[in-house]
């Protein structure tokens, strides 16, 4: 077969020049080289460098990299117009992928043209090392080592591991592991909501048989993925969704799916990267098939989006080769994990404030982040209702996964994150999170049942490291048992616009001293830098695409009845649409529009405002939309 002659990977322990120079001699399909940086942004670089020139160069391209322009990559604040020197250079210690055009095979070889894919780091003036591949880098570094230094001084926390002393420990492990979320569906087709949120309720897509294009094109997602070593490990219909139509001329039409794609984990900085590289796959095969990919966490309004639940767990390699799960308690029957454990969640829980910038940061991020269809929203974990029976509530920011009679599986389950989420900085700041909360509880010297009892605390009561206004643990489904009014006083209230999002860095500053750890992985500056690029994304796609977006939308809501064909109620819908469009988008003299009103603040840098006219806008073509939809159903 085609797929056996070709070269999917080339793992980290075989990155000699030898072992390098052989493999891509051998496999003549691979025609370029390609370094990737991922900037602060999460945006990866991509060049062609012919194989034959790396390989004759390949020791300096190992050591030196290459150079790119600094102002081509999203680092403001860092590599700028006139100080943009930027090198990228290669990472050894992950594995490397080759990345295949399917539609483009050459005659030589008769396979497709494969580029390799080198992830690399970002290197800013020769010295300053910049970039998300950099932040989780270090954020790894600077836990293992804090984790390992707390062990040492705090040995009473043996007495709740399978571990004797900290002298067992070769090394202590990091894992991740993402879920992917996305919707395909033939081009050019629109959605109907209507049907959409109707097959939802009635819960006609969930874990259905895949047929049509859709089928083959995840059949050979799966086993591409394999190829590469990803060990898929399952692929299947989310909720999202309505069934395809088979048109006349016998082919699949109409598609409108919403699929999930689940691997195995890996360690922190491989997760991120395999996680990248899953997408290329499941975009080219998907497109090759005549179906369109969206990551997108919120493509279709009222209707599921698409998360990226991240999984997140610690272990411990032993000197004698066994692993034991640095979460997971002693007696799993007892308690649902050791001091290490729910110190970590703890972490997460407090410092939430300053780790939702890098996941909720853009628009539509937050369009999917709103109390329904599953999306987490408030800051709240669940443990189970008791140690022996453990459950899994979907309602929860943060989920505690475990299996009795695995303790190696116990882990943490952030359901916040989507498929657009930079998945670097998101680890990497629940990483500095987690070892905030470890800290606090080991130091305290805090037991399982007393950790337990400080999650579990009502929101008023005084808590060794937890704030006292809040709470933080509920088995309950928050947003069917507690209104809104509720949930804002009990779990805080979540943040509407990227704007109030970014607030936190300002708001929160012991927070952010959590994130900062002394500047050794994440300094001020690289924190201004993220916080103006993602500034500048949301007032650039609020100004340049949704404001003309929603003026279309304003628009296509015309007229449709006569006067002398209509009842009372067409009158009255219509009066109400009329009132809307002119009030979201018709200037007059003396009164601008709610949409210009935006545009102008955005110019002023104004953003306070401009954050305050976006959620009002919103309610607004909430109720244009909804009252559009009725007026259209009542015509005859």
């Amino acid at each position: 077969m085609m797929i056996d002659r070709m070269l999917f990977n080339i793992p980290a322990e075989k990155h000699t020049v030898k072992e390098i120079e052989e493999m891509l001699s051998q496999h003549k399909e691979v025609k370029f080289v390609s370094l990737v940086g991922l900037d602060i942004g999460g945006h990866d670089t991509d060049e062609k460098i012919p194989v034959e020139l790396f390989i004759k160069d390949m020791d300096k391209f190992l050591v030196q990299g290459v150079q790119t322009d600094g102002s081509s990559v999203v680092l403001p604040k860092i590599a700028e117009l006139n100080n943009a020197k930027v090198d990228i250079i290669p990472d050894l210690s992950v594995n490397w992928y080759v990345d295949y055009n399917f539609a483009h095979v050459t005659e030589d070889t008769k396979l497709p043209v494969g580029t390799l894919r080198i992830p690399c780091f970002l290197v800013h003036n020769d010295i300053n090392e910049v970039g998300s591949r950099v932040i989780l880098r270090d954020a790894v570094r600077a836990f293992k080592k804090e984790l390992r230094e707390l062990l040492e001084k705090n040995p009473y926390i043996f007495e709740h591991l399978n571990i004797e002393s900290a002298d067992e420990i070769d090394e202590i492990v990091l894992t991740a592991a993402t879920e992917l979320e996305f919707w395909v569906k033939t081009p050019d087709d629109k959605a109907d909501r209507e049907q959409l949120s109707t097959s939802q309720i009635l819960k006609e897509q969930y874990w259905k048989r895949t047929i049509g294009p859709v089928r083959t094109a995840l059949e050979k997602t799966l086993l591409i993925l394999d190829r590469y070593g990803f060990k898929v490990e399952m692929g299947h219909k989310e909720v999202g969704g309505v069934k395809a139509k088979l048109g006349n001329s016998g082919e699949y039409d109409h598609v409108m799916e919403q699929l999930e794609i689940d691997w195995e984990y890996s360690s922190a900085l491989q997760a991120a990267d395999n996680e990248n590289q899953v997408k290329y796959v499941v975009r080219d095969v998907f497109r090759a098939h005549g179906l369109d990919v969206s990551f997108m966490a919120k493509p279709i309004e009222g209707v599921a989006g698409s998360g990226e639940h991240t999984h997140i767990g610690v272990s411990a390699r032993l000197k004698n080769g066994k692993t034991i799960n640095l979460f997971a308690p002693k007696k799993m029957e007892e308690d649902f994990l050791n001091p290490i454990g729910f110190g970590a969640l703890m972490g997460i829980l407090k410092n939430y404030e300053v780790i939702n910038p890098f996941i909720a940061s853009s628009n539509d991020a937050l369009n999917r982040l709103k109390p329904g269809f599953e999306a987490p929203v408030c800051i709240v974990t669940s443990l189970g209702h008791s140690a022996k029976t453990p459950s899994r509530n979907r309602t929860v920011l943060v989920g505690l996964i475990r299996d009795i009679k695995n303790p190696l599986s116990t882990r943490f389950e952030l359901r916040s994150p989507n498929p657009k989420s930079n998945t670097y900085l998101v680890l990497a700041s629940s990483y500095l999170a987690m070892l905030d909360g470890i800290s606090a509880a080991v130091t305290a010297q805090k037991t399982p049942k007393e950790l337990e009892a400080s999650l579990s605390k009502e929101a008023g009561a005084e808590d060794f490291y937890l704030e006292k206004d809040r709470a933080y643990r509920s088995e309950k489904h928050v947003f069917d048992e507690y209104t809104e009014e509720e949930r804002e006083q009990l779990f805080g209230k979540a943040p509407v616009t990227v704007w109030e999002t970014l607030q936190s860095f300002h708001n929160c500053p012991d927070k952010i001293a959590v994130l900062l750890n002394n500047d050794s992985v994440i300094d001020r500056r690289t924190l201004d830098s993220y916080e103006e690029a993602t500034l500048a994304a949301w007032a650039t796609e609020l100004h340049n695409r949704i404001i003309p977006n929603t003026m279309d939308l304003v628009r296509e809501c015309r007229k449709l009845h006569a006067d002398h064909d209509c009842t009372d109620f067409d009158m009255l819908n219509w009066k109400r649409i009329q009132e809307l469009r002119v009030y979201l988008g018709q200037d007059e003299v003396v009164k601008k529009s709610l949409l210009t009103r935006i545009k102008l603040a955005l110019d002023g840098e104004n953003y306070d405002e401009a954050s305050a006219l976006q959620i009002e806008m919103q309610g607004k073509v909430k109720e244009l939309v909804d009252t559009y939809i009725e007026y259209k159903k009542n015509l005859l």
